[in-house]
């Protein structure tokens, strides 16, 4: 799930960014109503978080403009203006939810997660990811293969969900990094490879069937099948070593 936190207090929209990333979504922090309009019309975002008071523009005008434009994403405003006008304002103009600073990181949680349900989103419908014996619920924060529970970071919760939604398909190292990390992907970085190794120790070493392939020159798919590369060869097998 990929959030758009539009929040111009830095210190505050780290904090909240960290605690989402945390929690296991993938989240894109903009500073200015400009910078943050610009990611709304030309990102793709599962659920936007927007600060009213924005040095620039107005929260409130730029999700009015939003609207116009026919997006639908989700919104949930995030500022001081506790006033009952300001929320009810805000939920005219087209906002889905309104919470007041200060505010409880839990209860923030809570809200996105609700609009994530109400929206019904096509990636949210089913909240059960699986392929062979590999089970992922969003909901529950769960994860199994077979009977046996694995325990995963949030970080890695996000790289096994991202892998499931898109199973089948290689993924490029640059993809993931954009799509789990946020980041622009360095060649010189083993970030992904790493995180890719500490997975499949707890997805597939202890199982017959290997799910997470390393497709050479390219990437990583995940897939109950064994991965070939592009001169018909098996690829390289699950194994810690040999994602480099």
């Amino acid at each position: 799930m990929k959030l758009l936190l539009v929040e111009d207090e830095l210190k505050l929209g780290e904090y909240i960014k960290k605690g989402l990333s945390e929690a296991g979504f993938i989240v894109e922090h903009q500073a200015t109503g400009l910078d943050g309009y610009q990611a709304m019309m030309s990102g793709s975002f599962n659920v936007i978080i927007m600060d009213v008071m924005l040095p620039d523009v107005s929260g409130f005008e730029l999700v009015k403009n939003y609207r116009a434009a026919g997006k639908l994403t989700p919104v949930l405003f995030l500022t001081a203006k506790d006033e009952l006008s300001d929320r009810v304002k805000g939920i005219e103009i087209g906002g889905d939810d309104y919470l007041t600073k200060p505010f409880a990181f839990a209860e923030l949680i809570v809200r996105i997660k609700s609009l994530l349900r109400r929206a019904n989103q096509a990636d949210y419908q089913n909240t059960v990811l699986q392929v062979a014996d590999l089970q992922l619920d969003i909901l529950k924060r769960s994860v199994y293969r077979g009977e046996t529970p694995i325990k995963l970071t949030a970080k890695e919760f996000a790289l096994l969900q991202f892998l499931l939604e898109r199973q089948g398909e290689v993924l490029p190292r640059s993809v993931i990094a954009s799509q789990v990390w946020d980041i622009n992907f360095d060649s010189d970085t083993n970030v992904i490879d790493v995180a890719i190794r500490r997975l499949r120790i707890k997805i597939d070493d202890d199982f017959e069937l290997k799910l997470i392939h390393t497709i050479r020159g390219m990437g990583y798919k995940l897939e109950a099948q064994e991965a070939l590369d592009v001169s018909g060869d098996s690829a390289t097998k699950s194994n810690p070593s040999s994602a480099k």
